[in-house]
């Protein structure tokens, strides 16, 4: 028996306990029922650096892509929607106060096989290992850069957090695979921020052997393992131990290996695309599609590589951000007349080739059982601009410093594009000079976080479907002079907060979106921001990839997407 031979009868019995279930073509692809078939290397591209696949430092959507193939929490959301699905836990319980989770895990869960674990194999997934993460997720640690989701609302995580206590009290291991979770008070949303890539369990053996270099040698439950870290690329293989099958039995995942590399530009990435060395593009700019790639017409007439564009509304939103402590972006006058010196509307048609859409509300995007209409956004009025601005301090400009705007974009990019906007409509309707900088993401965070930066592109994708995981980031209590992701602003207002925490405490879904609408309006009211534009979330894939969807909160799962040869 040949090698080839003897390797295709060994992942035969692996994939498959009946024989009947697959049939291996003359050239040893294995097809399994439904038609789907296993192996191939499903191929995308980055605009951004990932330093750190450490769930804890998980806080770009460039670095959740990845993490979400390696790690799973106790729930997630649905790939093809954004309903709340179980994960890990498969039954949760909840008490009628909404203060009380009860998880009870799966029992066929293993940890990828590593190093880390005694003779290399992975082992079961317990109680104990989720607890072990949360109480990470609630320290002060300086990997952690989540704790905001869970420190004021775990009971005891503020004391642990602020090392009062060795120990989460609202953290309990019932037995070996039933963890509780107690609240300081009633919130409803707590499954929901369940779901973030962040809360992800991983091995404590695994921080232990690797210590930092735990954030390149990630080790997870998840349907792909991490197999190379390098400068130029990250690529996943298949996990032969992952306990998911599809909805034929089949078990997951189909694709052998996921590679992730580096794009110069978009224009790079696109040309990419049509030379079939990637099968994904993600966030395309729409004006560059056919220039690059033609029609999905010329495609199917075998002129280009065909390919299915898809187009969602993304919970997504675009924005200029002001560090409040800084002399000029203090002053509320100030703030309010950058925010009414701009026609978002214009902005769109004549800047974005109509991508997007103007935010014309609050900073929270449309989303189910948001009431986004009571929200009143800012009316495009130059005159109410100027008088602010007099009011201020700076009449027509005069005195004003010139300040750098810091923007994490290519040159001739959506985001130069935008940027190119707003430092137009500042000269020409307030007299602003604004200096353009171009800089790579982690740059960008770098100034922020050095104070270098007090005025700066940014945007937020929904970690999970609720208004509560984009009003976050300005809750007062999360301002953290290490973190650039939460309140980087260093906003402060006291009616926000109060009302941000009833919203939190509100067991009643309907007044609950209500509270949360109006912190969406007091944070309008007092400019804390820019908010500008709503994306969609457009995605370009080849045809012979199937199974691939997308959601409004843009989370990928390649666990069931598979490789189908066209002709």
């Amino acid at each position: 028996m040949s090698n080839k031979l003897f390797a295709l009868l060994i992942l035969t019995i692996l994939f498959f306990s009946c024989k009947d279930q697959s049939t291996p073509d003359a050239e040893g692809v294995i097809t399994a029922k439904g038609g789907v078939r296993y192996g191939g290397n499903f191929r995308f591209m980055s605009n951004e650096k990932v330093n750190s696949l450490h769930p804890l430092e998980s806080t770009d959507v460039y670095s959740t892509r990845i993490v979400m193939q390696i790690y799973e929490g106790l729930l997630k959301i649905d790939a093809s929607s954004t309903d709340l699905v179980p994960a890990l836990a498969k039954k949760t319980e909840v008490n009628e106060t909404s203060t009380l989770f009860t998880f009870h895990l799966r029992d066929d869960v293993f940890f990828h096989d590593d190093p880390c674990f005694e003779n290399g194999k992975g082992r079961k997934v317990t109680a104990n290992d989720f607890k072990y993460v949360f109480e990470l997720a609630c320290s002060n640690s300086e990997n952690n850069d989540l704790a905001y989701l869970v420190k004021d609302k775990i009971l005891g995580a503020a004391d642990y957090y602020e090392g009062k206590v060795d120990h989460v009290e609202g953290l309990r291991v019932v037995d070996s695979l039933t963890l509780e979770i107690e609240l300081e008070k009633p919130f409803s949303g707590f499954k929901k921020v369940l779901t973030h890539s962040g809360l992800a369990v991983f091995p404590k053996e695994a921080i232990e052997k690797y210590g930092e270099d735990f954030k390149k040698h990630a080790v997870g439950t998840g349907a792909f393992k991490l197999d190379v870290f390098q400068d130029d690329k990250i690529v996943l293989k298949r996990n032969n131990n992952y306990w998911d099958k599809d909805d034929f039995g089949n078990p997951l995942p189909f694709l052998e290996t996921v590679t992730m590399t580096y794009s110069k530009d978009k224009t790079d990435e696109l040309l990419s695309f049509r030379e079939e060395k990637i099968d994904l593009v993600l966030d395309i700019p729409v004006e560059e599609v056919e220039n690059v790639l033609g029609t999905l017409n010329e495609a199917q007439l075998g002129e280009n590589v065909k390919h299915i564009v898809d187009s969602k509304a993304s919970m997504s939103i675009t924005y200029y951000g002001f560090a409040h402590e800084s002399e000029v972006f203090s002053k509320k006058e100030v703030r309010r007349a950058f925010n009414m010196a701009v026609d978002r509307k214009s902005i769109i048609d004549n800047y974005l080739s109509g991508e997007g859409w103007p935010t014309l509300n609050g900073f929270v995007p449309k989303m189910k059982g948001y009431p986004i209409n009571d929200v009143n956004g800012y009316s495009y009025d130059v005159a109410a601009a100027q008088e602010l601005m007099k009011k201020a301090g700076y009449p027509n400009g005069k005195n004003f410093p010139k300040v750098a705007v810091y923007v994490n974009a290519l040159e001739g990019s959506g985001g130069h594009k935008l940027a190119q906007a707003v430092k137009s409509a500042l000269k020409e309707n307030l007299g602003v000079d604004i200096e353009i900088e171009l800089v790579e993401f982690n740059e960008r965070e770098e100034k922020i976080q050095s104070g270098d930066a007090i005025f700066w592109r940014s945007g937020w994708v929904a970690d999970y479907p609720d208004p509560e995981n984009f009003l976050n980031l300005f809750y007062s209590g999360n301002i953290d002079h290490g973190s650039t992701t939460i309140n980087p602003f260093k906003y402060k207002n006291d009616e926000f907060d109060k009302t941000f925490e009833s919203a939190l405490a509100e067991t009643n879904e309907e007044e609950r979106m209500k509270l949360f609408a109006k912190c969406d309006q007091i944070l309008i009211d007092d400019a804390a921001v820019m908010p500008l534009v709503t994306d969609d979330f457009v995605t370009m894939v080849n045809l012979k990839v199937r199974k691939f969807v997308t959601n409004e909160v843009e989370q990928l799962d390649f666990s069931r997407i598979f490789i189908k040869e066209i002709n």
